[in-house]
């Protein structure tokens, strides 16, 4: 009896440790092939436009485009004299968090309200949300 107690506890070893090395595989292959995807994609919107749709079964790609380039950082200003380094800069005023919330929230609404005219679909939800917007951000701006 323990021989085969040992034998299958061995083999429950040797099925987990298979099944590790499957889940780790499939992962890898499934990152590859995403990579792959969102390189694909950026090819096909540089190349021909508008955005490459994925199939009907996907309900959601979405991926980060990467930066065509940076901007180079200006050149260094040349060093300024004593009378300039002596007198304290004045500290800008910082914007209201909740201002610069509104504004971006604003740009993403005006942003999908474009989106929605191009698209030919129904505007009045994103018309009404700019609408909104801009009523609280004249509200906390006030």
């Amino acid at each position: 009896m323990p021989d085969v107690i040992t034998e299958y506890q061995k083999w429950k070893q040797q099925g987990e440790d298979l099944r590790v090395q499957a889940r780790q595989a499939m992962e890898t292959r499934f990152r590859d092939l995403l990579t792959e995807a969102v390189q694909i994609a950026e090819m096909y919107k540089s190349d021909f436009g508008p955005v490459l749709k994925p199939p009907p079964a996907v309900t959601a790609f979405r991926y980060k485009a990467a930066a065509k380039g940076k901007a180079k950082k200006p050149a260094k200003p040349a060093p300024k004299t004593a009378a300039a380094a002596a007198a304290p800069a004045p500290t800008p005023l910082k914007p209201n968090p909740k201002v610069a919330s509104l504004q971006k929230k604003l740009a993403t609404a005006r942003k999908k309200l474009e989106d929605a005219k191009a698209g030919g679909a129904t505007t009045r939800p994103y018309e009404d949300k700019v609408y909104e917007l801009e009523d609280e951000l004249r509200l906390a701006q006030a």
